[in-house]
């Protein structure tokens, strides 16, 4: 009897799971666990071109659900400026001041002007603002992109999801704390254990990943490139020095030139008593092959005049 009813409980559990995607928003939004997770998110309304935005609390008191948006807002800036060091420090107290960050920065020099790209994390609502105090410190604006991903639809689902997979935790707890009660068997309890504590984690990602959610959409992000200026480049880099050039073509040319005597030495002391010790056994080949062939011809001639003489006396 007691499994029947585990697994009836069972049951209505993954029934609960399927129809979590099936809720409509409006009782997501209405819901309580809904209400506390979206209290600290900074909300986004769609209003009317020019009009200003509604704060986070206000519109999740009194405006329809179907009016608020959650936006993960970024944005690109390519500034050309006079010297990058000075305007990154200025965009460094400024992101402070509005209460972000520097989330990554990192600069180089080209030749002997400096070049830099920093990522910042700002509050969403201040973007727009703090883009155009940026700007300020360029000497022109190279590129600007404005981007924005709407994440309102996937934070009302991962919210109905919280709110069944709670639900279905407490009567797991009520399940569990009766199969201890009555029938104290090791096998139901575990069995009704493991379940409570996958629902726990699940419910763990859900929080997880609406806290994600809360935090992107609550700062924005703002990625930087400082360009150096080519008319703010010196006409003679003060990096010059004509002296130590004076001293490598030097260092150079003395390098070269023991280079050389190196050659020599080897090609004196090494290469040719090899090349010599090669070449007495080819040539005394070359001188016998000669020598043999002048005796052949010579044996020849002789033979031939043996032959003309004893020709002429008949």
């Amino acid at each position: 009897m007691k499994k029947t009813v585990i697994g009836i409980v069972l049951l209505s559990f993954l029934v609960a799971l399927i129809g979590c995607a099936a809720r409509p928003p409006a009782a997501v939004e209405n819901s309580a666990v809904g209400t506390d997770y979206r209290s600290d998110v900074v909300v986004e309304k769609e209003v009317a071109a020019g009009a200003p935005a509604q704060p986070a609390a206000e519109s999740a008191s009194g405006v329809s659900g179907d009016t608020e948006r959650m936006i993960i807002r970024t944005a690109d800036l390519s500034l050309v400026v006079t010297d990058a060091e000075p305007a990154m420090k200025s965009i460094t107290d400024m992101v402070t001041g509005m209460g972000g960050y520097v989330a990554d920065s990192s600069a180089w020099r080209e030749g002997e002007q400096l070049r830099a790209r920093m990522t910042v994390r700002i509050p969403a609502g201040d973007l727009d603002g703090a883009m155009e105090a940026i700007k300020r410190l360029a000497v022109r604006v190279q590129r600007e992109n404005i981007s924005g991903q709407d994440v309102t639809e996937e934070y009302s689902d991962l919210d109905a999801q919280l709110v069944n997979l709670e639900a279905t935790e407490n009567e797991l707890r009520e399940l569990l704390a009766e199969v201890r009660q009555r029938t104290q068997k090791a096998e139901d309890i575990l069995q009704v254990h493991r379940e409570l504590t996958n629902i726990r984690g699940e419910i763990e990602r859900v929080k997880g990943r609406m806290q994600y959610l809360s935090t992107l959409t609550a700062l924005a992000t703002l990625n930087i490139e400082l360009i150096p200026d080519v008319l703010a480049r010196p006409v003679v880099e003060p990096g010059w020095r004509p002296l130590e050039t004076l001293k490598n073509a030097s260092r150079a040319l003395v390098n070269a030139l023991k280079g050389l005597a190196n050659a020599l030495i080897w090609l004196v002391i090494y290469v040719l008593p090899l090349l010599i010790l090669i070449a007495i056994p080819i040539v005394l080949v070359v001188l016998l092959i000669r020598w043999l062939v002048h005796r052949v011809r010579t044996r020849k001639i002789a033979a031939m005049a043996d032959t003309e003489v004893t020709s002429g006396e008949e």
